[in-house]
């Protein structure tokens, strides 16, 4: 069956049963209309007759005058709390040993025959008990079976609250659970029209329903409504159109207890009392009131304290499983502390019955109705936000890629705003339940100005938070899709990239600073004096932090002139690296060898630049003084033609070589030099390459490079003679059995080592070891 054809089912059902409902609550608004009409008429009869009439105004004008005299004694001082509550205390033990008094008289009045005062009909009694038991078998028997046809509708909403598609589970869940809540009241609704129509003209005299199946008809709709409430809760045979996420085993039991005890509350204060008030005594009849909610009240303790432990844990186990902190948190204390909400509940409701027996019970479901749609309606709003957005967001492949930074914000402030909304639903909740048991007046609250300025500055303060979060996603957004290379227009700039995260981080500063403004002006802070203090602060604060504001200002001058870029290779302070960081006050520069450098822009006083529009490679390269000079220039120039066919390095060459020529006659080299002009940042890439391949052209055609030549003078006498140098060079040679020269062989002994003395005094003569021997 599908969704549609459930609808037009339980539209048509539903129609049946107003219909059908709406016969018996005619014939009783007639009734009440003609004793409006009986009533007025004897009210005009009294009016026309002069005698009564003025005995009428007599009356009125009596009461009117003894109205102050009554309400003087209210002006006397009101008692104390502990008083009122003694006196209360007193009340309620008094009325119920009188209680027990009358119903001890009653009792002992039907023993011996009769009540004082008062006859009996056992005749009238039976019969009248007769008829009740057949319009109640009657009703009951036919909710079972209407339930009993209806239970397939249960079943395809369960299946479908599970199964379906095309919508979120919540929605699937909340939906079929107010179709099955509509189908139990159908079902309610035709069983109270069935057993109206048996006890009118099935049971008693025909075409007349009377006082006691009428009592106990309405006693059966009011109850079966909120057992089908209790139903939504805890559908222990359809597990997709239970509200309370519990097992089917814990459903069933905590909606069999509920179930009987609004029984039990109910049809005795609602059937039976009234019965007994009628057929018995009015004495008996409250004290059988009393017992009831007296035995009510200690089953719902003894259930309460013998499943304390058995729901602890379960709550326990289910805060373990959340993973908001916040929740979490909630159901930690609420499994240490809900049966002391349970016990005061069910106290509150006995102590409401003893002392106000005529209006408690309709105070009692009303309030109770109240607590349980306000606290199911915010678990409900929760769940629906978690459930929406309370998941991690995840964008598209294209979008996080060309804003990398956006899906982390969003995660970042939407679980945040989450939790102020969750906040803010908690106390709605709590301020409904107050109101709804009358301990806070909420419709007053807010009709007063304080409850309306509270609440329109509340909205407005997150109004101005959420614009606020919004535009910083905006405005950082779109300098993030600037700042990304794959937006289709390329890697950005280098001051692009400067300029758009400072303005960034400026942005960030001023509407923080704005926002905070806006929101203390909203709730009634005078923002004035702030703005002024602020003021006389910041020179203070410029007089005593003079260096950090000469820090700011250099920064924004520098910025201006565009002196560097993140990316850069700098020289600044007498530090070379790489700026990687740019901010108003500093420069935090990586230098060759890793170190990281914060440089405060008060101590630059230079900014070195090596990323500007172009650079150059210089290059000297000495050649000994015996090479020919145009040789060694063609080797410089085939070096470069040779680089610049190099396809790693020929984008980076922007014009051909330059050569300087001869700079210098050093002590050991002529030295030639020449200048490469290169992309900027790629000048040392392409100097180390250049200088492989000019050493490489230097082998090649034979030219030298020298190096530095040392000539040892010993010195001359007047003569001209130079003094003996001794000098040796040790050679060795190999003999043809391939032993070194002069090494003793097999079986032999010879002892090489140096003797000074055995060397010739000639001067510069070199002796062989081979000569020695």
């Amino acid at each position: 069956m599908t969704p549609r054809r459930l609808l037009l089912l339980i539209g048509g059902w539903l129609t049946v049963a107003l219909l059908a409902v709406s016969a018996p609550l005619q014939a009783q608004t007639g009734e009440a209309a003609e004793a409006s009409a009986s009533a007025n008429s004897t009210l005009a009869d009294l009016l026309e007759n002069p005698d009564t009439r003025q005995q009428l105004i007599d009356q009125l004008r009596a009461q009117a005058n003894a109205a102050p005299q009554a309400e003087a004694p209210a002006a006397v001082a009101e008692p104390s709390l502990p008083r009122r509550l003694a006196e209360f205390t007193s009340r309620i033990a008094g009325d119920l040993g009188a209680q027990v008094g009358q119903l001890a008289e009653v009792l002992g009045g039907l023993f011996q025959g009769g009540l004082p005062g008062e006859g009996v009909d056992l005749a009238a009694l039976a019969s009248a008990t007769l008829n009740l038991g057949l319009v109640i078998l009657a009703t009951v028997a036919l909710f079972v079976a209407i339930r009993r046809l209806a239970r397939p509708l249960f079943a395809r909403l369960s299946q479908w609250s599970l199964n379906g598609r095309g919508l979120q589970p919540l929605l699937r869940l909340v939906l079929g659970v107010a179709l099955a809540a509509l189908i139990d009241v159908l079902v309610v609704a035709l069983a109270y029209v069935g057993g109206n129509l048996v006890a009118t003209f099935a049971v008693g005299e025909s075409g007349a329903l009377s006082t006691r199946a009428s009592l106990f008809l309405n006693a059966f709709l009011i109850i079966e409504l909120l057992k089908a409430a209790v139903r939504t809760l805890f559908a222990s045979r359809y597990e997709g159109l239970r509200l309370l996420p519990i097992a089917a085993a814990d459903a069933s039991y905590w909606n069999r207890w509920i179930a009987r005890l609004i029984g039990l509350a109910g049809y005795g204060l609602m059937v039976v009392v009234p019965l007994v008030n009628a057929y018995l005594s009015p004495a008996l009849g409250a004290t059988v009131g009393t017992l009831i909610m007296l035995g009510a009240y200690a089953y719902a303790v003894t259930v309460v304290l013998g499943n304390r432990q058995r729901l602890r844990d379960g709550l326990q186990r289910k805060a373990k499983d959340t993973t908001m902190a916040a929740s979490r948190v909630s159901l930690q204390l609420f499994a240490r502390t809900w049966h002391l909400f349970a016990l005061a509940y069910f106290s509150v409701v006995l102590v409401l019955t003893l002392t106000r027996p005529d209006n408690a019970l309709p105070f009692v479901l009303l309030a109770t109705l109240q607590t349980l749609v306000a606290v199911l309606g915010g678990m409900l709003v929760s769940s629906f936000l978690t459930q929406t957005i309370g998941r991690r967001i995840r964008l598209g492949d294209d979008l996080r890629r060309k804003l990398p930074m956006l899906e982390p914000r969003l995660n970042r402030y939407v679980p945040t705003a989450l939790r102020v909304i969750r906040a803010a639903i908690l106390l709605a909740v709590v301020m409904l339940v107050l109101a709804a048991w009358g301990a806070f007046d909420l419709a007053g609250w807010y009709a007063s100005e304080a409850g309306r300025t509270l609440l329109g500055r509340a909205a407005s303060v997150f109004v101005i938070l959420v614009v606020a979060a919004g535009t910083w996603l905006a405005l950082a957004s779109l300098i993030e899709h600037k700042l990304s290379p794959e937006t289709g227009r390329g890697l950005p700039s280098a001051r692009t990239q400067t300029l758009l995260a400072l303005f960034r981080n400026a942005l960030a500063i001023a509407l923080i600073t704005l926002t905070a403004m806006i929101v203390l002006a909203e709730i009634g802070i005078n923002i004035g004096p702030l703005i002024a203090g602020a003021g006389v602060l910041g020179l203070a604060i410029g007089f005593g932090a003079q260096k950090l504001v000469q820090d700011i200002i250099t920064g924004v001058f520098i910025q201006v002139e565009n002196a560097m870029n993140t990316g850069d290779v700098i020289t600044v302070g007498g530090i070379t690296g790489t700026a990687e960081k740019l901010s108003i006050r500093s420069v935090g520069i990586r230098d060759l060898s890793g170190t990281y450098h914060i440089v405060p822009f008060s101590s630059v006083d230079t900014v070195s630049n090596y990323m500007r529009d172009f650079a150059y490679h210089v290059g000297e390269y000495g050649i000994a003084y015996r090479e020919d000079i145009d040789e060694a220039i063609q080797a410089l120039r085939d070096a470069f033609d040779e680089l610049s066919a190099d396809e790693e390095q020929k984008p980076h060459l922007l014009e051909p070589l330059e050569v300087a020529g001869v700079i210098a006659l050093a002590d050991s080299s002529v030295n030639i030099r020449v200048r490469i002009m290169t992309t900027p940042g790629n000048q040392w890439a392409v100097g180390r390459a250049y200088n492989r391949l000019v050493k490489r052209h230097f082998d090649a055609a034979g030219i030298e490079i020298p190096f530095p030549h040392t000539t040892l003078y010993f010195g001359a006498d007047k003569e001209g003679g130079a003094p003996p140098a001794n000098l040796r060079v040790m050679q060795q040679n190999f003999t043809i059995d391939g032993s070194p020269a002069g090494q003793p062989r097999h079986g032999e002994h010879r002892d090489d080592r140096y003797d000074p003395r055995s060397t010739p005094a000639a001067p510069r003569e070199v002796h062989n070891q081979d000569d020695e021997g």
